[in-house]
């Protein structure tokens, strides 16, 4: 299974991002998914998660109610939709994903290679 982020960049404090992971590869289910998050020189730390059926979500303190998750299970494709951007959101945010492989009817885990947000003050 591969995960791709996508949708970070650069903007100003205040404003919005939305960042997209797309799942692929061999048959899969996926599971839960989060999305975690590393500033230089700082330990990666949980951002959000969700269930499988997105009915579930969990979220930091520094997010809650400025960022919200979701995924769409028909496009393998999950979401993080940020507003209200502070600097110190400044980081390479990686997608995780748990997903169960029917090949080995076995649960794995996987990341995605990371998207940098850089919010400007």
């Amino acid at each position: 299974v591969q995960l791709v982020e996508s949708g970070g960049g650069l903007v100003q404090a205040g404003g919005s991002l939305r960042l997209s992971c797309a799942a692929s590869g061999s048959t899969f289910s996926i599971n839960a998914m989060g999305w975690y998050r590393q500033a230089p020189g700082k330990q990666r730390e949980l951002v959000a998660t969700i269930t499988s059926g997105g009915g579930s979500t969990n979220y930091a303190d520094s997010v809650k109610g400025r960022f919200t998750i979701s995924r769409d299970n028909a496009k393998n494709t999950m979401y993080l939709q940020m507003n209200s951007l502070k600097p110190e959101d400044t980081a390479v945010y990686y997608c995780n994903a748990v997903a169960f492989i029917i090949a080995t009817m076995a649960d794995y885990e996987y990341w995605g290679q990371g998207t940098q947000v850089t919010v400007a003050s």
